[in-house]
């Protein structure tokens, strides 16, 4: 690996840290100016006004916003989220006991979503131009339109209520056998593949064709080779990275869609948690919630990102 590939690399990896700090900057400043008193909420409206002062105090909220932002980065530093007022528990145990479950959902949801999305992509690039070509385009740009509590609404009244196929909450703890497991997951997963599929399928479309259209390409059809084996055999090969960057990109996309989906089909995920945790004014626990959110979507956005620069020769030698 060239050193000018190390460089672009570092500089990748220099930005997505800055990018994080700015975020961490950013969600303690919202978290700050949310409406209403932590205190208050922890103790209740029948509070005196000197157990509020009590507890503010307590919680160092009367310290100055940047000494409180800086305790807090050094405990993510350090691995101290905080403690969970709401819970009396600390941070990061519940994390502990979500997360697993936030990382099943997403889990299979790719398991289920790239091996489709690719197929479709690639099917639409073989015949692009033709019926099937439109009639997929048509159907991934309709299905990337549509907001997930639509779909999440539709799926409960068609599979859970009208039909009784599915149960409309999903608890991860009832998985004790296959039948269970695919009861519990299907409408979470089938919601949270609809945008994201749709997504995928264009963009290795586009990865495909640019191959397709390339000079090594229009050779082999001057051969005589089909068009098919062109797209298995020639552009395929070469359209990896992009294909790579397009998943990492769309899978990004899980860390929005999965807010909507825990809330809706109650699952017990990251995501649900970080909902409580907003309307109980668990600021510790929100902060965290977030952190892990964002961090999880620049990784994969560092990884599409270099996967574009060690696919991409342009990249290489600019």
């Amino acid at each position: 690996m060239s050193t000018h590939i190390l460089w672009l690399i570092g500089r990748r990896l220099a930005a997505a840290v800055l990018t994080l700090l700015i975020v961490s900057v950013v969600i303690f400043a919202i978290t700050a100016i949310l409406p209403g008193d932590s205190a208050q909420q922890i103790l209740g409206q029948f509070a005196t006004p000197e157990q509020i002062e009590a507890l503010r105090q307590q919680l160092g909220l009367n310290q100055p916003a940047i000494v409180r932002y800086l305790d807090w980065f050094g405990g993510l530093l350090s691995g101290n989220l905080g403690e969970s007022m709401t819970n009396n528990m600390p941070v990061t145990e519940l994390l502990q006991g979500r997360l697993g479950n936030t990382l099943m959902l997403a889990l299979v949801t790719s398991v289920v979503s790239v091996p489709v999305a690719l197929l479709l992509g690639i099917t639409a690039a073989i015949y692009r131009g033709g019926r099937l070509d439109k009639c997929l385009s048509t159907l991934t740009l309709a299905l990337v339109a549509v907001p997930e509590f639509l779909v999440a609404t539709l799926a409960v009244l068609i599979f859970a209520v009208k039909l009784r196929w599915f149960s409309a909450l999903s608890y991860a703890s009832d998985v004790t056998s296959p039948l269970a497991f695919i009861r519990t997951y299907t409408l979470p997963v089938m919601t949270l593949c609809f945008v994201i599929v749709a997504q995928m399928a264009r963009m290795t479309r586009a990865a495909v064709v640019d191959q397709l259209d390339s000079s090594y390409a229009e050779m082999a059809r001057l051969k005589g080779l089909g068009n098919l084996r062109i797209a298995l055999v020639h552009a395929l090969p070469n359209a990896v990275g992009p294909i790579a960057n397009a998943i990492a990109l769309s899978l990004s996309y899980l860390f929005g869609g999965v807010v909507i989906v825990e809330t809706i089909f109650n699952y017990p995920g990251i995501a649900s948690l970080m909902v409580d945790a907003v309307t109980n004014r668990d600021i510790a626990l929100v902060q965290a919630c977030t952190m892990l959110f964002c961090s999880g979507y620049l990784l994969l956005v560092l990884i599409a990102d270099v996967s574009a620069i060690l696919s991409n020769p342009r990249l290489r030698t600019r």
